[in-house]
């Protein structure tokens, strides 16, 4: 899949080894490359959808459309569907299968 970032700050946020341990500690920022090599590794989203450790899915309320992946703790790394236009099923729905790409767009605490 191909990755893409809200912006170049981010980018370099979660690309730049000293930047990402900087910014979340050394055992989240072991987390982030996992996430974001097994995002990178898959061709659509809908292969690590069901991955456990992962637990994608999409979110409710102001943040409809952006979908979250456990972290640790309450953190969760906030994504979105890239492709233009967006794949949707014929109810409407997101089409896991046709999402090529992903927009980073930050991480949070979803909980707050």
């Amino acid at each position: 899949m191909v990755i893409l970032f809200k912006n170049t700050k981010l980018e370099k946020e979660l690309s730049e080894e000293k930047h990402l341990i900087r910014k979340h500690g050394s055992k989240r920022a072991e987390i982030i490359k996992r996430r974001l090599a097994t995002m990178e590794a898959a061709d659509v989203l809908d292969h690590v959808r069901f991955l456990p450790q992962l637990r994608c899915h999409e979110l409710t309320g102001n943040l409809k459309g952006k979908l979250s992946i456990d972290l640790d703790g309450p953190y969760r790394l906030i994504i979105e569907p890239a492709n233009d236009p967006t794949p949707r099923k014929q109810d409407g729905g997101l089409d896991w299968s046709g999402v090529t790409e992903i927009r980073i767009l930050g991480i949070e605490d979803t909980h707050e």
